[in-house]
């Protein structure tokens, strides 16, 4: 990809590890400006460092769960850079098991994380990205927001949300210069599902692994406008289109896949003990 970031101011919400790092880095590449959050501020300020090397960059330490912060990221952005062109919304929770085993404050807590926040950001950006004269907002998604899964109603129900306010944003700014799109992965090797892997859906691990770096590049491939939606794997789009259009289809291939996840999982649990 040609160099399209350059000076570009790129916001980047969950950007001390895992994915958002490696949008980070990615931008960073191209010599954007980075405007990056995360609630951790010495993680976050630790990993400003390694990039400052290459490129501007601003760090704010925020919940992203809180409206008043995201409207002053947004005014922080643009004083310190003059313009905003890009919102990468990544910021993820999530409270694993069934529902009626959760909190009901780790419930609402995921809907403020996942939809909530990203809707709100995405809004009040808007007359931003305008006033750049175009610009784009990525979400990042999950396979979870294409079908159902057990074990992850409250996560599938965000991220589903969030897919479809990323598809229908797209057609209402279609004239705009502002291009809109969502990332659908699967299981990401980030500690976001390894370094909880017992507690994670064997289901999950049914899946291919991605990296984060590929993650990372469909990101930049949506906000360029080259794609609407890039699901990872590939491979994952046409099951997941499947599961959620033939519901019956959905409980018949689940045992299978269960079986799939636990084999690959336990690979995952070796690879981490160097057995």
């Amino acid at each position: 990809m040609k160099n399209i970031f350059t000076h570009k101011t790129i916001i980047i919400t969950g950007a001390s590890a895992g994915v958002g790092a490696a949008c980070a880095r990615a931008f960073a590449a191209q010599n954007a400006k980075l405007v990056l959050v995360a609630r951790g501020e010495t993680a976050l300020n630790t990993f400003a460092e390694e990039l400052r090397a290459q490129c501007e960059v601003l760090t704010v330490a925020m919940d992203v769960a809180s409206n008043e912060d995201c409207l002053t990221l947004l005014e922080m952005a643009e004083s310190a850079f003059g313009t905003v062109h890009v919102i990468i919304n990544n910021a993820g929770m999530h409270s694993r098991g069934d529902l009626e085993k959760l909190n009901p404050d780790d419930v609402a807590a995921m809907v403020d994380v996942n939809m909530r926040a990203p809707l709100l950001l995405s809004c009040a950006a808007i007359p931003y990205l305008r006033r750049a004269g175009s610009g784009a907002i990525v979400n990042v998604g999950s396979l979870a927001g294409r079908a159902p899964l057990q074990g992850a109603a409250t996560y599938s129900a965000t991220k589903a949300g969030l897919r479809a306010f990323s598809l229908a944003l797209a057609d209402e700014l279609r004239d705009s210069g502002i291009v809109v799109g969502v990332i659908s992965p699967g299981p990401i090797d980030t500690g976001f599902i390894m370094d909880e892997i017992d507690a994670v859906e064997d289901i999950v691990f049914s899946q291919p692994m991605s990296s984060t770096e590929q993650v990372a590049d469909a990101v930049l491939k949506v906000a360029a406008g080259e794609e609407t939606e890039i699901v990872l794997p590939a491979s994952s789009a046409k099951l997941t289109h499947l599961s959620y259009l033939f519901p019956r289809l959905r409980r018949l291939l689940r045992p299978r896949l269960y079986a799939q996840g636990r084999k690959n999982k336990q690979k995952y649990r070796n690879r981490q003990t160097g057995k």
